[in-house]
């Protein structure tokens, strides 16, 4: 204020030689100036002393504060070792004090640690994510500390959500469970919940100060200004940590509770600030140890995992934390003070769900929270693929060929969002619940593959009663029908029962359901030899598992290229009593309860099934490819992928069943297999087809062009193709 109020708000030099009478330069009108200048300085002064007064006063009346994106944020608790404004209430956010710099530069890069293991972590951690995206203006770094299974499942995110300026890198967590193993933990957390403590070592030497994180916290506000709070570190301060909201280390919650050592209250670990460089020359790896070492002689185990061994080794040196105002870590777990945080929703910064109950825990204003958590848990993530602008990106290939193929594409064809659904890189969530398989000892099992969308999901019970062995499913779904999924299989005992299913999601972007891209994800994460291509409006029949692993040592699968049919059939009728045999299929079919599938719209897909054949066959046979052939088979896990090319309704099976003949797999009849096809209503996509010429003329093309790539790729043998499609 005093800067901008003198010369324009360029600060006055006083320099000495001004400041003496004897001089030559001190003349009588420089004299009157200086005069006028120093009583202008007392009045700026005077001023703002009162706007420190009338600031304070607001303080400590107003019930609320209103703030724009940069303007200065009241804290309700201090942080310690912080300059007089803090000490009067005032923290700064992104915004400069006056006449300093910005803490944080524009395009600083912040970097982030989580540890996160499992598959319910993984989910976590993906909220959390967004809630940072939501507000981030700089470019992120996060370092995930991760097991086999959230490496898998978070890689695969990040590389198909795209979003600029984000950088990951992954940390072997088993890698490092030898460093903690010898610390007996009883917290819900494991043995992951003590990596927080190696971090010095694991990650990289030059990182010099990073924020880590707990998964199960939620951002309310940009993570630059927590990032902004290390420039207020002095001294021997290396760790910044919000005290504990809960009365557990003052060991008063039952009778002979001991809770470990230290500092009143403790501190919680959701969310540290590390100064990394000067951890490693206190020797903090030696210093905790030594702890844990001494401690542990008379408590046996923690209970609160790294955050005990923390508070035990900030008992003995207390000096090393800056604590942090409480806003930035407020406790969501039972009976804590974390009301004290706040006054109003512009205070919150960082919400901690810390208790084992989570969106459950008793809080008073716990219907908030839990609606602010659940906004980022259904929020559409392809929204925080925006540009950081003024910030340039590294260099990412995948982002920069993508680029290049949709600039090639014509965007005055009449086909270019056909063409472009190619290229478009869906957001890809595997394994979103639990996944356990247990391989067969024999090499013959087979995973059931089929994908779904959201008006499909009742479907899913039926299917698992029918088929006992691994199944891999890829569902598109938005953000928000990913949680009315997630809601409705945690809801099912049947869905909850099984825990070889494999569920992935692909999140909705586009105006096309992207059918082989989907088929394409759940084939490529299956963990058995062999796998049948289903659809999910089929119901198998009961065995057919057992059947299938039993025709596949039976006919040599491990050694020859052949795709092994199921016959599918299909119902009218909503509810059917399923034939639990081949003569009772075949009844059914007589008296007309059953039908062959498509028999009535479209003979072509399945007629070189040979029913006729089939009714009394009780050997494989084989049959020949014919044009429009689109049968449910079992193939290897190493069969080619569906062609991208063709979403939504048509040819999209049609298309994978003539390139598995063109590199001459053998088609064979299963005698006693059989599947069944249950009444829905007609997707969206086959009422476009039918109703939308351009539609159909669009699939025609893509035909065309299909069937060229295919003579292209395969010669000569590859011309009956057209052959077929001109003479069908």
């Amino acid at each position: 204020y005093l800067f901008h109020s003198l010369a324009d708000g360029k600060p006055v030099s006083l320099s000495p030689l001004e400041s003496q009478p004897h001089s030559p330069r001190y003349t009588a009108s420089s004299q009157r100036e200086r005069e006028s200048l120093e009583i202008r300085m007392r009045e700026v002064e005077e001023e703002n002393r009162v706007l420190r007064k009338q600031l304070s006063l607001a303080q400590s009346h107003s019930p609320s504060h209103h703030r724009g994106n940069h303007s200065k944020t009241y804290s309700m608790e201090e942080g310690t070792g912080d300059s007089e404004s803090l000490r009067a209430g005032i923290v700064a956010g992104n915004s400069s004090e006056c006449g300093q710099q910005p803490a944080v530069e524009k395009c600083e890069t912040i970097h982030v640690a989580i540890v996160c293991a499992g598959y319910n972590a993984s989910r976590d951690v993906v909220t959390l994510v967004k809630s940072v995206l939501f507000h981030r203006r700089n470019p992120l770094h996060f370092h995930l500390i991760a097991d086999a299974i959230a490496k898998q499942i978070l890689a695969t995110l990040f590389q198909t959500w795209m979003v600029p300026a984000v950088r990951i890198d992954f940390y072997d967590a088993d890698e490092l469970k030898s460093e903690v193993s010898w610390i007996p933990n009883k917290h819900y957390s494991g043995i992951y919940g003590l990596m927080k403590l190696v971090l010095t070592k694991t990650l990289p030497s030059n990182l010099e100060r990073v924020i880590v994180l707990d998964t199960d916290i939620t951002f309310a506000t940009d993570i630059a200004e927590l990032w902004a709070v290390f420039h207020k570190f002095k001294g021997q301060q290396v760790l910044g940590l919000v005290e504990n909201q809960s009365d557990w280390y003052l060991g008063n919650l039952w009778k002979n509770h001991r809770p470990w050592p230290a500092l009143g209250r403790g501190y919680n670990t959701g969310v540290i600030l590390l100064l990394l460089d000067k951890l490693r020359k206190m020797k903090w790896e030696q210093m905790w140890r030594l702890t844990a070492e001494r401690e542990l002689m008379s408590m046996l185990s923690t209970s609160l995992a790294d955050q005990d061994i923390f508070n035990a080794v900030i008992k003995q040196n207390p000096f090393l934390v800056y604590q942090l105002p409480c806003f930035w870590n407020v406790q969501l777990s039972d009976h804590t003070r974390s009301e004290q945080c706040y006054r109003d929703v512009s205070d919150l910064k960082v919400i901690h769900w810390n208790s084992p109950k989570k969106l459950r825990v008793k809080n008073k204003h716990v219907e908030f929270f839990r609606n602010l958590y659940l906004t980022f848990l259904e929020y559409d993530g392809n929204l925080l693929r925006r540009e950081l602008f003024g910030c340039p990106s590294e260099a990412d290939v995948n982002s920069e060929n993508l680029q290049k193929q949709l600039s090639e594409l014509d965007e005055d064809d009449l086909c270019y969002e056909f063409r472009r659904e190619r290229f478009t890189v869906h957001r890809t969530h595997l394994y979103f619940l639990h996944y356990e398989y247990e391989p067969a000892s024999d090499n013959t099992d087979v995973t059931l593959v089929a994908q779904l969308s959201m008006d499909r999901l009742q479907m899913l019970e039926a299917i698992c009663k029918h088929w006992e062995g691994p199944i891999s499913l890829a569902l598109y779904l938005s953000d928000a029908e990913a949680q009315q999924f997630l809601r409705y299989a945690q809801g099912s005992e049947v869905l909850m029962s099984r825990h070889n299913v494999g569920y992935h999601i692909v999140y909705k972007e586009g105006q096309f359901y992207p059918v082989n891209l989907l088929r394409n994800v759940a084939m490529k994460h299956i963990s058995t030899p062999y796998m049948f291509l289903s659809d999910i409006d089929f119901l198998p029949m009961y065995g057919l598992y057992e059947y299938l692993r039993k025709s596949v040592i039976q006919l040599d699968l491990a050694n020859t290229k052949k795709a092994l049919i199921v016959p599918a059939f299909e119902t009218l009728r909503y509810r059917l009593s399923f034939p639990k045999s081949k003569a009772e299929l075949l009844s059914m079919l007589d008296m007309g309860t059953l039908f062959t599938f498509r028999y009535h719209v479209w003979t072509k897909g399945h007629a070189p099934t040979n029913f006729a054949k089939w009714r009394t066959a009780t050997t494989p046979y084989r049959v020949e490819w014919e044009a429009d052939f689109e049968p449910y088979v079992v193939v290897r896990k190493d069969c080619p992928e569906y062609d991208r090319r063709f979403v939504g309704f048509g040819w999209n099976k049609v298309a994978h069943i003539m390139e598995l003949d063109a590199q001459e797999y053998e088609f064979t009849v299963l005698p006693n297999a059989y599947m069944i096809h249950m009444p829905h209503a007609p997707s969206f996509d086959i009422t476009k087809f039918r109703s939308n010429k351009q539609y159909r003329i669009c699939l025609k093309t893509l035909k065309e062009e299909f069937q060229q790539d295919m003579s292209r790729h395969y010669g000569f043998a590859a011309l009956k193709y057209l052959t077929a499609e001109n003479n069908s």
